[in-house]
């Protein structure tokens, strides 16, 4: 059985592979599914939709095919066409789970990004099911209890709506951690809650049997599912494997928890990444769209490393950062400083991937780190690098990848805006650093 994940941004693709190769799942992930899809005729049957996710093999097909999205971004009328044509090219695969990735800080709203939207969607394509939306990732510090969500920061867990980067979110800030009540402004669509006690009961007994009514009975709709441990995540992901039907896909809407959950289900013998990347062969270069704390942090951090540093929005930023990088330094163009005025999406996206191209083609050999979950997706697409295989996870979950460019093989890392430790460039650089992931 085959298993198919759209994810609503890339750093969240990416992570979801991660979790499902930490459950022993092999797996590829397209970034281009947008220009080849189109071909109607080429994506109506699993020979075709594979093809145009740029599979060519299929004599040996992974257990996962992931499309990398940009949803999250979009408004919810552009929405629509983004993951219609997805969903419908996932269906033409003939996978029997299908997973609707989503960030697990559950970034939406009415008006952009909307995962309401995305499970009326779901079932028109899919048909009419109950969806398990589980947004829970304990090794990330995501928790769902009784309904409402929690995500951790600087070591320190918060109410989702009380959380520093989510609660002042400059796209979707949350003023809800019901996530009900989040998810209940996006859709019509009835809205349950599946909560802890059910699940030790389940683990505690061995009978799943109340975990599959909640989650695998006829009532379309979606329900929320609690956890805050893995095992509830095996559990979870147990009774989704269990509700597979002969006819439509099962469809579930979540973050990489539900990945990892929904992996170890089906109990995967692939061996695990290297925990070390190897030191890079060219110098890096940092392309930042995120306004994370965390991710200014980094950046200090680096620099105090003698990093080269440029805001994108100072005049000359671009030519000033493509000299250095191209004179070898490791170089870092960003939108993160705290102090800098802001500037609109599309041209941070403009600017930086003008900037990425520029130094690809005077130094190939560069390990290229992207910043910020809703501006990786667009900048790599616009640098035209194409399906992405994990190689190495020596830093927790933030991996290396290994993607094809315009001139050949391009390492890249993609890093949403909390993730990863305060040294993560300077060990990006080298190869090594922490491994919590494994």
């Amino acid at each position: 059985m085959t298993i198919a994940f759209y994810a609503d941004d890339f750093t969240g693709a990416v992570d979801s592979m991660l979790q499902y190769r930490r459950a022993g799942l092999t797996g590829v992930l397209s970034t281009g599914f947008h220009e080849e899809s189109a071909r109607a005729d080429r994506s109506q049957e699993p020979g075709g939709a594979l093809s145009c996710l740029g599979i060519g093999d299929t004599r040996q097909m992974p257990d996962v095919i992931g499309i990398a999205g940009v949803a999250r971004s979009l408004t919810t009328s552009a929405l629509d066409g983004e993951v219609r044509k997805a969903f419908a090219l996932l269906a033409a695969t003939g996978a029997r789970v299908i997973q609707y990735k989503a960030c697990s800080t559950v970034d939406s709203s009415p008006e952009r990004g909307s995962l309401g939207r995305v499970c009326e969607l779901a079932i028109e394509q899919f048909g009419p099911q109950p969806i398990a939306a589980v947004f829970a990732q304990p090794a990330f510090g995501r928790f769902t209890f009784f309904g409402h969500h929690f995500a951790a920061e600087n070591g320190q867990v918060f109410r989702l709506d009380r959380q520093p980067t989510m609660s002042s979110h400059p796209v979707t800030p949350m003023a809800e951690s019901e996530l009900a009540v989040h998810l209940g402004a996006q859709t019509d669509l009835a809205i349950s809650t599946l909560s802890w006690p059910i699940l030790d009961s389940a683990a505690s007994t061995g009978d799943p049997s109340q975990v599959n009514r909640a989650i695998s009975d006829d009532e379309a709709g979606i329900v929320i599912c609690d956890a805050f441990t893995e095992e509830h995540l095996e559990i979870i992901g147990r009774s989704i494997i269990a509700g597979v039907r002969s006819t439509d896909p099962r469809f579930v809407l979540g973050a990489g928890g539900i990945s990892f959950g929904i992996g170890r289900a089906m109990e995967g013998e692939a061996s695990s990444l290297p925990g070390s990347a190897g030191t890079a062969d060219g110098p890096c270069l940092v392309l930042s769209g995120s306004r994370s704390p965390q991710t200014w942090a980094q950046i200090e951090a680096a620099v105090a490393q003698g990093w080269r540093c440029f805001d994108l929005r100072s005049r000359h930023a671009i030519a000033e950062a493509v000299a250095q990088h191209t004179a070898g330094h490791n170089t870092i163009l960003q939108t993160t400083d705290p102090e800098g005025p802001n500037i609109v999406e599309t041209e941070i996206v403009e600017g930086l991937a003008t900037a990425g191209r520029m130094c690809l083609e005077r130094r190939p050999k560069t390990r290229v780190i992207l910043c910020g979950g809703d501006t990786c997706g667009a900048i790599l697409r616009s640098l035209r690098i194409g399906m992405l295989k994990l190689t190495a996870a020596p830093w927790g979950n933030v991996v290396l990848c290994e993607g094809e460019g315009p001139r050949g093989r391009v390492e890249v890392v993609l890093k949403g805006g909390q993730m990863g430790h305060t040294g993560l460039f300077e060990d990006i650089k080298h190869g090594g650093g922490l491994n919590e992931a494994w």
